[in-house]
């Protein structure tokens, strides 16, 4: 029998395509992922019922959790101990965790009226872009500190956050700020600060709270253009496990529908639920918003 005849012989034979790998792997992916901020976790923290070192362990075993973001005054004299960040990465690494960011406070107003503070302050600020690349983070939380008139604070805060941008630039780090108080909580001072910084490496992690008096969905409208993080904050449930204060579903509608596909942390930081319960709340609420709008984004 020649080939030709063998091949008429055959039966006909449906090739199904497959998937690569690559494409295997984003449909698989959820929709966004989770985080835990470290300050969820601040009274044990502080307490010294968690101990930095085990802060990575205890996460991924009571929460189910990976992904880290750290604050800075859990480890505020480690910044330049290369031995601690090493064990840090070490632990991090065992357990096949990652480390995404570290939150900096008490180094100094970024955007202080005398230039020889403010200059300091950036300078406070260096050892810890070098931290964030030791443990192989993308960014710095900072705050954009500075005078009453918010006026003179743009100025001097963009001002801040160019330098210190500038020179996170040659560390592959981000430089990101919160809103967290004083000008930072108007969303809209906030993005004009961010463009008139104008750099890639410059962003926001806008805050489902600390907004103050401004309207929090306008905020995370104006501040999510420049996200390279998000934190939901969360304080108190109702019987529904619905967060009290924000509307985690239209919240999240906004992040969402900007394209952002990135870790949304939880900070809880609540009265009521103890800690580990107000974070899995959190998670829970979370997950839950996450397979509601999943249809939305395929």
């Amino acid at each position: 029998m020649n080939r030709r005849h063998f091949m008429q012989l055959m039966p006909a034979i449906t090739v199904i395509p497959t998937l690569n790998a690559e494409k295997a792997a984003a449909i698989d992916k959820p929709l966004f992922e989770i985080s835990l901020a470290q300050w969820s976790n601040h009274k044990s923290l502080f307490q010294g019922k968690i101990k930095n070192l085990d802060w990575a362990a205890h996460t991924q075993e009571h929460y189910g959790i990976n992904a880290l973001e750290y604050v800075n005054g859990f480890f505020k004299d480690k910044a330049t101990d290369a031995g601690y960040l090493a064990e840090m990465n070490q632990r991090v690494d065992d357990l096949g965790m990652k480390n995404l960011l570290i939150m900096i406070d008490g180094e100094g107003a970024l955007g202080h009226s005398q230039e020889k503070k403010r200059l300091k302050a950036i300078d406070n600020h260096k050892k810890w872009v070098e931290a964030a690349q030791t443990l192989n983070c993308h960014s710095i939380r900072v705050n954009a500190s500075g005078p009453k008139d918010p006026e003179e604070a743009r100025k001097l805060v963009s001002d801040g956050l160019y330098q210190l941008a500038t020179f996170a630039k040659d560390f592959d780090i981000n430089i990101i700020v919160e809103n967290h108080g004083g000008h930072s909580s108007n969303g809209t001072w906030l993005a004009q600060v961010l463009s008139d910084v104008n750099l890639p490496h410059c962003g926001s992690l806008p805050d489902f709270g600390n907004f103050g008096d401004y309207d929090r969905y306008q905020g995370m409208k104006d501040l999510i253009p420049f996200a390279k993080g998000v934190s939901a904050k969360s304080k108190e449930f109702d019987d529904d496990g619905n967060c009290v204060e924000t509307d985690f579903h239209r919240m999240m509608k906004i992040v969402l529908d900007s394209g952002y596909r990135g870790h949304v942390g939880v900070e809880f930081e609540g009265k009521t639920l103890s800690e580990d319960l107000g974070i899995k709340a959190t998670i829970k609420l979370l997950e839950e918003v996450r397979n509601e709008l999943a249809s939305n984004y395929e």
